[in-house]
């Protein structure tokens, strides 16, 4: 029996239902990018809002890349369960919060409409650093914009232009840097080249707040939806499996209405950027180190590297040596409890989370996690060289590289060798040059740590 709304009543009395009545809500908001994250971040926070009596704020979903989430959710009327682990425990609610799941290319014109609607709000965003299509220094790469979510949300705002609508948020959920200001730029910089006339509409009328979010969200394997479907009694192909622990902050500059998502665990502040650094650079940074150095030792899962004491010792270091004291923490955050908080998460094996997902897109990843880090800090940040080598022994290796730069990444490691290669990425005129140039004394360190992996 599959999941959908004609099998609800045969789903177990503990597994919680929305409270509202799906069908009377209008969609409030457009998502670009509907993995497994936006459904269980975003979706979840607002399938609570409406619980609590928030009305018109359905979600139509936007897959860029393929149809696999249409697929999986088409079939059950875009209901799916999201699993909240801890230990041995695990929680199963029902989420009813999306109302479409739309597929770019064959539903273009559809997206632009639900933008475009009067109903439209809020576009928001999880489609991961690499779906921004950023170039050198920070600007659009316009050749790869073309196929990313640009057209279709310059279309959308245009329309709304013409038709004298409110302007919309856009919110961005991913894991850059300033994420909100690096969206409303790159933005601009398409208007500006392609809809020009929508451009100052643009600046005039719609914001873009920075956000911070924080869950960790593996992959489901199909282990994990057979134990699902034999704890639920039905089958659920979309279904969402995470942590317990949820963080959403987001700055306070919103274009016109939102959900109450304040009462439902998120934060809404003057200032995002504390609560981002320390994400990025803290988590985010030990997350990056696990998966290189983890990968190398033979670990699959997050809490099979923490469990090594070699690498345990190095996440200590980096976060609470190396990156905090880089941070200008808000009022009452504490950092040191931060970095406790997320050893307790790493070591958690509920959550399988997967090495080799976290290792994807390095070359999008390292700037805002690790080389802002060795920028700001004083003192040798040798956690964060020994990632550094690590990643350049992962591309060396080359087997299962997911990175838009892989291929440039190969070729450089191929021409420069390994001990080489950190010179040749980071260094001055460097692939990912940055405020970060290695010392000779930091290049060294890297160079031997690489020639004892080439060994």
């Amino acid at each position: 029996m599959r999941l959908s709304a004609e099998t609800l009543d045969a789903l177990p009395p503990d597994v919680a239902r929305p409270g509202y009545d799906r069908a009377a809500q209008r969609t409030g908001i457009v998502h670009f990018g509907l993995g497994a994250f936006a459904r269980a971040h975003l979706a979840a926070h607002t399938d609570a809002a409406m619980g609590a009596g928030a009305r018109d704020w359905m979600i139509a979903g936007v897959s860029l890349r393929s149809d696999s989430v249409a697929r999986q959710l088409d079939p059950q009327d875009e209901l799916y369960t999201l699993t909240e682990r801890h230990e041995a425990e695990q929680d199963v609610r029902l989420v009813g919060a999306l109302h479409e799941v739309l597929v770019a290319g064959p539903d273009d014109d559809a997206i632009v409409e639900r933008i475009a609607s009067p109903d439209c709000r809020i576009v928001s965003f999880t489609v991961t650093e690499k779906g921004y299509c950023r170039g050198a220094g920070g600007g659009l790469d316009f050749r790869l914009a073309g196929d990313g979510f640009y057209p279709l949300l310059a279309a959308g705002l245009t329309h709304r232009m013409q038709q004298g609508l409110q302007g919309l948020t856009l919110l961005s959920c991913d894991n850059l840097s300033a994420n909100g200001d690096a969206l409303g730029k790159l933005v601009m910089l398409w208007l500006e080249r392609e809809s020009p006339d929508a451009s100052d509409w643009f600046a005039a009328h719609c914001t873009t707040p920075n956000t911070m979010v924080d869950r960790i969200v593996p992959a489901a394997s199909a282990d994990d939806l057979d134990e699902l479907e034999r704890r639920i009694g039905m089958r659920d192909d979309g279904a969402v499996l995470t942590e317990r622990f949820s963080q959403w902050v987001i700055e306070d500059d919103f274009a016109g209405p939102r959900p109450r998502w304040e009462e439902h665990g998120a934060q809404i502040v003057d200032d995002v950027a504390p609560y981002e650094t320390a994400k990025l650079r803290m988590l985010n940074g030990a997350h990056s180190l696990l998966a290189y150095e983890g990968l190398r030792r033979g670990y699959a899962c997050v809490h099979e590297a923490m469990a090594d004491p070699a690498l345990r010792a190095l996440v200590r270091r980096l976060m609470r040596k190396e990156a905090a004291p880089t941070i200008a923490a808000a009022s009452g955050q504490d950092l040191a409890a931060y970095a406790d908080a997320l050893e307790a998460r790493f070591e958690d094996p509920a959550l399988k989370h997967r090495l080799a997902q976290i290792a994807m897109d390095g070359s999008q990843k390292i700037p805002q996690r690790w080389l802002e880090t060795l920028a700001e800090s004083g003192a040798r940040c040798g956690a964060i060289l020994t990632g550094i080598a690590a990643w350049i022994a992962h591309i060396a290796d080359g087997c299962d590289l997911d990175d838009p730069r892989g291929s440039e990444l190969q070729a450089v490691v191929r021409e420069a060798g390994r001990a080489g290669a950190a010179r040749a990425v980071f260094g001055a005129g460097g692939s990912l040059a940055s405020a970060w140039q290695p010392s000779e004394a930091e290049l060294a360190f890297i160079m031997q740590a690489t020639g004892e992996n080439e060994r």
